[in-house]
């Protein structure tokens, strides 16, 4: 009997549900994530999800608290720069080396996903156009064919679709996105790379701006 491809642990379902809610903007900064209320509302036992706030911790998205529960993390702007810095440097050499070694097919796939998010800005629907731009974003690392700055970049790749879904103007995200493809299918990687440093600079002010519309009025 062949094992199921398919088959999903329940701790990584739980980390998965929940990393998309943080990231959805479903859960809000500084709310709780308690194992018992965790376990009731998905079903599982408190192991998995002790599993699962575990991985969220060490992803960045989720901070401890004492004993059975935590808290979604709530970024500040040194948290924000400080992920800039090292994004940056990140996507400087992901976008260059996918420019360099970007093949027709891989090409054509980042087409149908900024297709994905056109379509969703045009529709309003900020969280698809989010989605779509965090996997336009992966798979430009793939394309990248580097497996070691994978390795580097998936330490802080749940914090990347977290700045990328603080964007409020999903068409400006587009546009950024077409111009890197652009000079992505044109395999000018010096260009890529000078247009990557800029995109990542544009998710620091729009989270910034996010942070400054939720801060508490006087």
């Amino acid at each position: 009997m062949s094992a199921d491809q398919s088959f999903e642990p329940e701790a990584d379902r739980v980390a998965r549900i929940v990393r998309e809610q943080i990231i959805d903007g479903d859960r809000a900064p500084g709310d709780r994530l308690v194992e018992r209320d965790l376990a009731a509302e998905l079903g599982v036992s408190r192991v998995p999800v002790r599993d699962a706030l575990k991985a969220l911790i060490a992803e960045g998205l989720v901070t401890p608290r004492p004993r059975t529960w935590a808290v979604v993390r709530t970024f500040t702007d040194a948290d924000v720069d400080d992920l800039i810095e090292v994004r940056s440097a990140l996507e400087t050499l992901t976008f260059r080396l996918a420019a360099e070694r970007r093949t027709p097919d891989e090409v054509a796939a980042l087409e149908a996903v900024l297709d994905r998010e056109a379509r969703a800005a045009r529709d309003h629907d900020a969280k698809a156009a989010h989605r779509a731009g965090a996997d336009f974003h992966e798979l430009v690392a793939t394309t990248a064919a580097s497996p070691l700055l994978d390795e580097i970049g998936a330490i802080t790749a749940s914090r990347l679709r977290w700045l990328l879904g603080q964007h409020v103007d999903l068409q400006e995200m587009v546009d950024e996105h077409r111009g890197l493809l652009a000079a992505i299918r044109a395999g000018d990687g010096q260009e890529a790379a000078r247009l990557a440093v800029g995109h990542v600079q544009t998710s620091r002010d729009a989270a910034r701006t996010r942070r400054a519309r939720a801060a508490p009025r006087d």
